[in-house]
């Protein structure tokens, strides 16, 4: 589960606006918003260094942070940001704000284990990865770092089902129509390796 929080300070924003969020640009903070919990949208800036940082370390959208607004502590869970598509720096960030029992629906990434007792990847079958990531709802005091997928014992035209993954408890996929693939073991464009194929199954 993902126990990792971290704090980010910010203030409240006056004006908004095109104008207004170039300036704070220019002053290294960008615009956010934190909306949700019936109460109405709360308009801040942010500093763009640790929000970017944050970012790329990994988990963000999946992590539940403190925003400290002016000495209040919001907790909220980054639900969207915006990069500019040239230069890469954080346009914008919109926060949902959280408690532990609220529920969410947050992307939750999909770890692949035991490659290695695969019989389908060891005679040169590929991994073929459908969904590198599953939407679930979750509590937000109880979101997962990431679900795993056991290889061990897929051959060549096997799958990786919704079904055979173990989900944390509280949790459960946003998808319940069908039991969806997450990956496949396949045939490579050049075919299986026959020397080894003959010789697993001596």
């Amino acid at each position: 589960m993902s126990t990792e929080t971290y704090e980010l300070k910010a203030e409240t924003r006056e004006r908004v606006g095109k104008g207004s969020s170039r300036e704070l640009r220019r002053n290294g903070l960008i615009p956010a918003v934190i909306y949700g919990d019936k109460q109405s949208p709360l308009a801040i800036a942010i500093s763009t260094k640790d929000v970017t940082q944050r970012i790329h370390a990994g988990g963000f959208k999946t992590t539940v942070a403190t925003i400290d607004v002016n000495g209040e502590k919001i907790k909220v869970l980054p639900k969207d940001y915006q990069l500019d598509p040239v230069r890469d720096f954080t346009m914008h960030v919109d926060f949902l704000r959280v408690s532990g029992n609220t529920n969410v629906v947050v992307e939750v990434p999909v770890h692949f284990i035991n490659e290695e007792k695969s019989p389908g990847i060891k005679i040169g079958g590929v991994l073929n990865v459908v969904r590198h990531a599953v939407e679930l709802h979750a509590l937000a005091g109880n979101i997962p770092d990431a679900l795993t997928a056991d290889l061990s014992g897929l051959k060549v035209g096997d799958s990786v089902h919704i079904s055979n993954i173990k989900l944390p408890k509280g949790t459960s996929p946003v998808i319940t129509d069908r039991d969806f693939t997450i990956a496949t073991i396949a045939t490579p464009a050049g075919g299986l390796k026959e020397d080894e194929a003959e010789t697993s199954a001596e």
